[in-house]
């Protein structure tokens, strides 16, 4: 049996610290505030925005949602941003992504301003994470893998960490913490051949391709580390990940669950970026 790498762990750990900053904040007369943007209702989106709120609530930190149409225009959706922008009531702002379709991520991702960019969408942030920087603010996915593997004391240094996906949002910025820490990295996609021989030979196996139950017992093998990052809707209407659990399980040495896992500890690690941006306007870091 596996020892589950549970997020209440990381997240007890992380609360101690983020409640002290909101209590140093509150005492400078900063009242620290996010703003949610979600086009829509998807069930992920909700489900990652309920988690945040409660999370946020529990630390003292206001947090606003503007749900806007599905099928708003370019020019109103950044209008909207540019808005938040200028609030000063507002340290962070959260965008849910994918965008819809008719909406152009590629002009829209410089509109949010960096020091209000909580997820790294605009490519400010994001070339931090590639260039080392520690001054931006990486994407709280990510960096909520690192929580987590850190807390539980995860070797990463030497060891081959297998990321399935090569996302912007994911794969791509984790695999560059990861070798941060001297780790082997190898990122696999959909054109990757043999992938469940590649995902076995891993010490380290991340899945984050956003396709529920997709990693099984062909992917795995003994002693291996598993990351569940994704969250899904199954066949049976329920949450899930990107890990056939029940098939991974009994194989491997350590697994995340999903839901549960990764997901918990983002919604700190977003806590963490807003307070960080409260603190820098404030002039207390």
């Amino acid at each position: 049996m596996a020892e589950l790498l549970k997020g209440k762990e990381p997240v007890a750990a992380m609360k101690e610290r983020l409640t002290a900053q909101v209590a140093r904040l509150k005492q400078a007369g900063v009242h620290p505030k996010m703003t949610i943007v979600r086009c829509g209702a998807r069930p992920d989106d909700l489900s990652y925005e309920t988690g945040a709120i409660k999370r946020f609530s529990g630390l003292g930190v206001d947090v606003e949602v503007k749900e806007l149409p599905v099928d708003i225009d370019q020019q109103a959706f950044a209008a909207q941003i540019e808005a938040l922008n200028q609030d000063d009531s507002v340290h962070g702002v959260l965008i849910f992504r994918p965008l819809p379709r008719q909406l152009d991520e590629s002009v829209l991702k410089y509109v949010l301003s960096p020091e209000k960019d909580m997820d790294a969408m605009n490519p400010d942030n994001l070339a931090k994470v590639f260039a080392a920087d520690p001054s931006g603010y990486p994407p709280c996915t990510p960096e909520a893998v690192m929580e987590l593997l850190d807390h539980y004391q995860v070797e990463l240094a030497g060891k081959n960490v297998v990321i399935l996906g090569r996302s912007m949002v994911v794969g791509r910025p984790l695999a560059m913490m990861m070798l941060a820490k001297n780790a082997t990295v190898t990122i696999c996609h959909s054109k990757t051949q043999n992938l469940p021989a590649v995902a076995q030979q891993a010490d380290i196996l991340v899945a984050c391709v956003g396709q529920a139950k997709m990693v099984n017992a062909e992917y795995v093998s003994p002693g291996q580390v598993v990351i569940d990052v994704g969250i899904n809707m199954g066949e049976d209407g329920k949450l899930c990940g990107d890990v056939d659990f029940e098939t991974v399980e009994p194989i491997v040495a350590r697994v995340t669950p999903a839901p549960g896992g990764v997901g918990s500890v983002t919604t700190s690690c977003l806590a963490a970026h807003v307070l960080r941006a409260a603190m820098k306007r404030a002039g207390l870091e």
